[in-house]
């Protein structure tokens, strides 16, 4: 296993408002350039799902969505808008736990999450009016197409980590958690490496993209500090990259379903 003794962290600055069709890539590597900050080997690029979602017009005007009789009816359930809930079974393919206030899903992509990933926090829109923003289509692809493009304009292709905030069954408050990944291994399967005393890992999986998540979302933050993008430099790897996708539990492997 290779060995981290320090790990850096700083958000890019000057990233702004992020509008559909933004070239993401492009405004990160000027905000590195704004802050004399030049990519390296085994850097990570830490990035806040919402901008990449709103780069890639992932928003959706609540006017537009008429909900179905089913939303209607879990809406009045669960005390929550129509058209907010329409637009959260639109995304997923269960309903694992209901009740007012909360809807955990299990969206399209395999999380398990509340509301599917669906937030209007931070959302704003031109005329005013009511609007949601949508997880990406495709997290890993959204990753692998930002890590190509930043090596094309920088000469050197980092690691990419996409990161959400999800709550967790059975501890209270929200962490980072990678849903899009390229360029490092999402999960470390760390079985048959030795520990201190030479004997075999017999279960050790990292998840090694949700700890550069957590991290990156430490530099954040969660409110208006306006910091979506983190460098992250000092980690090591030696095995293969993965997508964040091998962080699904498949459902042959979970207990609780």
């Amino acid at each position: 296993m290779s060995r981290t003794a320090a790990v850096e962290m700083r958000a890019v600055p000057g990233i702004p408002m992020i509008e559909p069709g933004d070239d993401l890539a492009t405004l990160i590597a000027e905000g590195l350039a704004r802050a004399n900050l030049t990519l390296r080997e085994g850097d990570v690029i830490v990035i806040a799902q919402k901008i990449v979602s709103k780069a890639e017009d992932r928003s959706v005007d609540l006017a537009t969505v008429v909900p179905s009789a089913r939303a209607i009816a879990l809406a009045r359930e669960i005390q929550k808008d129509p058209r907010l809930v329409e637009l959260i079974l639109s995304e997923s393919v269960r309903v694992v736990r209901s009740r007012p206030n909360v809807l955990i899903v299990e969206h399209r992509l395999g999380f398990v999450m509340a509301n599917a990933g669906v937030d209007q926090s931070n959302v704003a829109s031109p005329d005013g009016g009511q609007h949601a923003l949508l997880l990406p289509v495709d997290p890993d692809g959204s990753a692998a197409a930002l890590r190509q493009r930043l090596a094309t304009l920088c000469g050197v292709a980092p690691a990419v980590v996409i990161t959400d905030s999800f709550g967790r069954a059975w501890r209270r408050g929200t962490a980072g958690v990678a849903i899009g990944a390229a360029g490092l291994p999402a999960l470390l399967d760390l079985r048959g490496n030795p520990d201190l005393f030479g004997r075999a890992l017999q279960v050790s999986i990292s998840g090694f993209a949700d700890e550069i998540a957590a991290a990156g979302s430490l530099v954040m933050g969660q409110g208006d500090e306006a910091q979506p993008v983190v460098l992250m430099r000092g980690l090591t790897w030696n095995m293969p990259a993965n997508p964040a996708s091998e962080l699904v539990r498949p459902a042959a492997e979970d207990m609780f379903r």
